[in-house]
Order: C-alpha cells, then sequence, then structure tokens
C-alpha cells in the first residue's frame, strides 16, 4: 500500500462513525500540502470529503498595501485569522452548506464561496502552513482539529520547489531567490520552530 493510501486508510479508521471528522495538513510553504490534500481526497469516499484551504483567508494586495504588509505576504499576519476560526468553529458545529474562499495563485486573490462544505461532509482536510502555529491567536485553532498531519521536508527540497513554483509564475532567477530570502524562508523557518506536535509527521 502506497504513503498515501495507508494515510486515507489511517483517516477514515480514526474517523469511526463521527458524523464530522476534521483533519488539519500543516506544513512550510512549498512542503506539498495541496498535493497530499488532493490526494487523499481522491481516495476518500466520495462526495463526503472537502478540501478547505486556509490561503482563502490571503489579505488582498490592497490591504496589504495600506498596512505596509505587501512584501511579508504569506506571514501568519498576512491572514484574516479571525475569519478562518469563524469558518472552522461553523464546520466544527455541522452547518449545512458553508461556503468557502479559494486563493487562486494565477491571479493573486481569493475567490469567495468557491466551494462548498455540505450538511453530510464528513471528511475535511484543512490545509496551511499554520495550523500548528504555537503562538496567539493561531494556538486557538488547535481543540476544532480531530487528526493533525505536518508535512515535513528538507529545507534543500523546498527551496527547490519554491524556485520551480516562482518560475512558473513568471519571475525571473534573481527574483525568485530574493523573495524566497526575504519571505519564504523567514515563513519556513516560523512554520519548523513554533509549532504544536502532530499526530503524525510525514516526508
Amino acid at each position: 500500500m502506497s504513503e498515501i493510501a495507508h494515510l486515507a486508510a489511517t483517516i477514515f479508521k480514526r474517523a469511526g462513525k463521527a458524523k464530522r471528522f476534521i483533519v488539519a495538513i500543516a506544513g512550510p510553504p512549498g512542503s506539498g500540502k495541496s498535493t497530499l490534500s488532493a490526494g487523499l481526497h481522491d481516495l476518500l469516499p466520495e462526495g463526503a470529503v472537502e478540501v478547505v484551504p486556509m490561503d482563502g483567508f490571503h489579505y488582498d494586495d490592497i490591504v496589504l498595501n495600506a498596512r505596509g504588509l505587501q512584501a511579508r505576504k504569506g506571514a501568519p499576519e498576512t491572514f484574516d485569522f479571525a475569519g478562518f476560526e469563524t469558518l472552522m468553529k461553523r464546520i466544527r458545529a455541522g452547518e449545512p452548506d458553508i461556503a468557502i474562499p479559494v486563493f487562486d495563485r494565477s491571479m493573486e486573490l481569493s475567490r469567495a464561496a468557491a466551494a462548498i462544505v455540505g450538511a453530510e461532509t464528513k471528511f475535511i482536510l484543512v490545509e496551511g502552513n499554520y495550523l500548528l502555529l504555537d503562538e496567539e491567536p493561531w494556538s486557538r485553532l488547535a481543540p476544532l482539529f480531530d487528526f493533525s498531519i505536518f508535512v515535513d521536508v528538507p529545507r534543500n527540497e523546498l527551496e527547490r520547489r519554491l524556485m520551480e513554483r516562482w518560475h512558473g509564475h513568471g519571475r525571473s532567477d534573481e527574483e525568485a531567490r530574493a523573495w524566497i530570502a526575504s519571505n519564504d524562508m523567514p515563513n519556513i523557518e516560523r512554520v519548523l520552530a513554533r509549532r504544536r506536535a502532530a499526530d503524525l509527521i510525514i516526508g
């Protein structure tokens, strides 16, 4: 059995007869959280699983510019934490038809109400850099998750993937390296240095 199939089976077994089972998939930028979430989505029962990306709560560039935070886009302070926490509490409470925002990297914009968590959705795969961050206010998320996974990838591999990502978005080698050094790496270090223990660590 592949690692991802084993992981899907573990989540399915842990969920048991729960009506809703919320899984936090955390890790630094470039660790593969979105890829893992998509793979698990395809392996868990069809119609009973939804991916909820934390990235949908990025502040818009207009807000970041007004606050002087554009150069730190992706840091914990550049997310609408209160909005994300409210969404997680609604999901935890089992409300029907909860609209969720999804970040469109091609446009660098969040699309509001881009997906729906239905009342019958049992498995919620929440993915984001700071889900296990042991800092206020992020630590308040801990009781909202039933199971947590941390994706641990060596720094040099993270850097390689991020170079690939930014090349794909039209940045030159120099621009990509400068952004990674000034923004992505500080975020990576923060995720790695200040995280709560996960139920499971995967590479």
